[in-house]
């Protein structure tokens, strides 16, 4: 079944552009498998992986005023709420 993303990717543009490729058999009857399990062409599911790819490594990666805020996080922790401060003595409280 295409994701939203497939189908605004391969309904919303003409596809003019191709990209071949060699792979192991084993590869290539494990894409073959995932095609009929999907629906997806092997076009969709290399797309949708290259996007799963680029969505998790953007997640991972702090741009320059992200990074400069969590270090300065880290090098200067901001200090503690007066409710963070009741929510902690509550914990140890029922803890023990």
């Amino acid at each position: 079944m295409p994701s939203a993303s497939n189908r605004r990717q391969s309904s919303g543009e003409i596809k003019r552009k191709r990209i071949e490729l060699r792979v192991g058999a084993s590869a290539k009857e494990l894409i073959q498998r995932a095609m009929a399990v999907t629906g997806l062409t092997a076009g969709e599911l290399a797309y949708e992986g290259a996007r799963r790819v680029l969505d998790e490594h953007e997640r991972m990666m702090l741009t320059g005023a992200d990074r400069e805020a969590f270090f300065a996080a880290l090098m200067k922790p901001p200090e503690p709420s007066e409710a963070l401060i009741a929510a902690l003595r509550r914990h140890r409280d029922l803890m023990g």
